[in-house]
């Protein structure tokens, strides 16, 4: 990062007249060069090859960017111009010096960021086009190499835990329970094709001893329609693992759905456990806003939804009434009318953005929450109404942004600062196991 740089003025430096100095000095400056480009730190240190390209990429842009501050330096007190020999001027060698370090440097971080746009699944397509499309121009490559640089470290050290955890716990079945484990989706996704829930979390917990299923309930059904389709797959369930009862891990309208299930289709003899999270139980607020529209408009709209979902698999969709089911006042009727089993063991969680810029997806529905008077809320649902049962822990993040609804299913495939979705839910089906569930 000092000498590199400047091979022009140690080529000038050497002696004219031997050849094999001035032939090791190129060859030493090329090697080197491949070395950091290829090789920035050591293989073994990364848990797999991704990541060993991906944290390369970081400890290039970070070398460099030490490198630039030690050239500036340099360039300050004219070593360049001081060390040159005397029979050539110095604005040719500032001139000349000052392309090589550029280049040298530039092409460096280029490397870099482009080892992480290729590498960091948490990058979305939107942001990798945006860089790769500015990232050429000089002096703004600096920081777009700064904000590549800190999400692959974010990522790297989720990882390399996640990783780590992974070495601890194997073969441990810290997630084997003695019932299997169904996990029901909320409204508006499937867990069957197309719009596919859950992320990573479900593979995590069936390499930690987890029996896992899906509950196959439609996008857009009634809560009435979807318990009967939770139903039918519970029986089944039961016959292929021969055992009497399953544990309900069901996120936003899907607990509803399993507390109807339990409840209405009085199913509680076969259910072991319900774990919600950021469940509207008690409604959701953006619901009181979305029914000051037009109820002709809410129709055509909510028809327009049938109809696409209806392409994707929805057999009888019903966007209509199933999102007037998460308004506060059905969910009031409904806690009354469906009392909790004493037989089922019930636990919720939440989660809460911390300002609305949080989670691009949820910040308009968020902020519209806050208006409304829900100033602790995940985007679709405030901790308050999250709250069932034994309320076990409000999920966040140590950084500024928060956890949002869709953080908690692991929807954008992200780690974030303080908080990993995976691991919480590996502690979560810990905790069941304990239990004697």
């Amino acid at each position: 990062m000092i000498l590199l740089p400047h091979i022009l003025i140690l080529w000038m430096l050497m002696d004219k007249g031997n050849l094999l100095f001035r032939l090791i000095l190129v060859l030493f400056y090329f090697a080197s060069l491949c070395l950091f480009h290829l090789m920035p730190f050591q293989r073994k240190k990364a848990p797999s090859f991704r990541l060993f390209i991906m944290y390369g990429g970081r400890k290039i842009i970070r070398t460099c960017t030490l490198g630039i501050w030690i050239q500036i330096f340099i360039y300050l007190l004219k070593i360049p111009v001081r060390v040159a020999p005397a029979d050539v001027s110095w604005p040719v060698i500032l001139i000349f010096d000052g392309i090589f370090t550029f280049l040298y440097f530039y092409l460096l971080i280029l490397n870099g960021c482009i080892r992480i746009l290729c590498t960091c699944r948490s990058l979305g397509i939107w942001k990798r086009v945006l860089i790769a499309c500015f990232l050429w121009i000089p002096l703004l490559h600096l920081f777009f190499a700064k904000y590549l640089s800190r999400r692959a470290y974010e990522e790297y050290d989720a990882e390399r835990c996640r990783f780590e955890n992974r070495r601890l716990r194997s073969g441990s079945g810290i997630c084997a329970l003695r019932y299997p484990i169904i996990m029901l989706h909320g409204i508006g996704f499937r867990d069957l094709r197309y719009f596919n829930y859950w992320g990573r979390i479900p593979k995590e917990l069936v390499q930690n001893g987890a029996v896992v299923y899906y509950g196959h309930q439609q996008a857009w059904g009634t809560i009435e329609d979807n318990a009967e389709i939770i139903q039918k797959k519970i029986n089944v369930i039961l016959e292929e693992n021969h055992c009497d009862k399953v544990n309900l891990i069901a996120h936003s309208k899907g607990g509803l759905d399993a507390r109807y299930l339990i409840s209405g289709l009085h199913m509680d003899g076969k259910i072991a456990s319900l774990t919600t999270i950021s469940t509207p139980h008690r409604g959701s607020e953006l619901l009181l806003l979305l029914n000051r529209l037009p109820d002709s408009v809410y129709h055509f709209v909510s028809s327009l939804f049938d109809r696409v979902y209806a392409a994707f698999g929805d057999t009888r969709p019903d966007c209509y009434h199933a999102s007037k089911q998460l308004s506060p006042e059905f969910c009031r009727e409904f806690n009354k009318k469906y009392p909790d089993s004493p037989n089922v063991y019930y636990q919720s969680y939440s989660s809460c953005m911390k300002h609305s810029l949080g989670d691009t997806l949820l910040c308009i529905p968020n902020l519209l929450m806050r208006f409304a008077g829900a100033s602790q809320n995940d985007g679709l649902v405030t901790i308050e109404s999250a709250k069932w049962g034994n309320f076990k822990k409000n999920f966040t993040s140590s950084g500024r942004r928060g956890i949002s609804h869709g953080d908690m299913i692991d929807l954008k495939r992200e780690d974030y600062r303080g908080f990993d979705v995976i691991e919480a839910y590996v502690e979560i089906a810990a905790d069941l196991k304990k239990m004697g569930f």
